[in-house]
């Protein structure tokens, strides 16, 4: 896939606090402002948090690969800490690795995790000039 230099995203309203998001390949996402009770789909801010921590993975397993280390699992958590006032831009994200592996140790995956997050996750460097990016980690042996 060829990298896109200059992406593009048309927003479009579809009702009261409910848009779809589209890409140039037609490739779509619901925004949902709607309270939990109706809420359908991801908020702005959700959206991206789950980006940070996508984009880390992606780049993470980059690395692991590179470096012959296998796993049968990975998670990326993220939280976020917003200011009160707005606008309510994330001060803090916290990213939480979490991977099963018999030959990734905990040192290991912290040193690449904190490589992809302060380096190579082009969203979360993107981030990190508003907001403090924390990085842990978990390994679990595997079976």
């Amino acid at each position: 896939m060829a990298f896109n230099k200059y992406p593009k995203i048309t927003t479009t309203y579809i009702e009261d606090e409910l848009y779809e998001s589209v890409n140039g390949n037609g490739n779509k996402t619901l925004i949902d402002m709607r309270g939990p009770e109706q809420k359908q789909s991801l908020a702005p801010m959700e959206v991206l948090l789950g980006a940070v921590a996508s984009c880390s993975a992606v780049d993470l397993v980059e690395i692991l690969k590179k470096r012959k280390k296998t796993f049968s699992s990975l998670t990326v958590t993220t939280e976020g800490e917003r200011r009160d006032d707005h606008p309510r831009a994330f001060t803090k994200i916290k990213l939480q690795f979490s991977l099963i592996s018999d030959n990734i140790t905990h040192e290991e995956l912290y040193k690449n995790a904190k490589l992809v997050v302060d380096k190579y996750c082009s969203v979360a460097t993107t981030v990190s000039g508003v907001a403090e990016l924390e990085v842990e980690v978990e390994v679990v042996g595997g079976e």
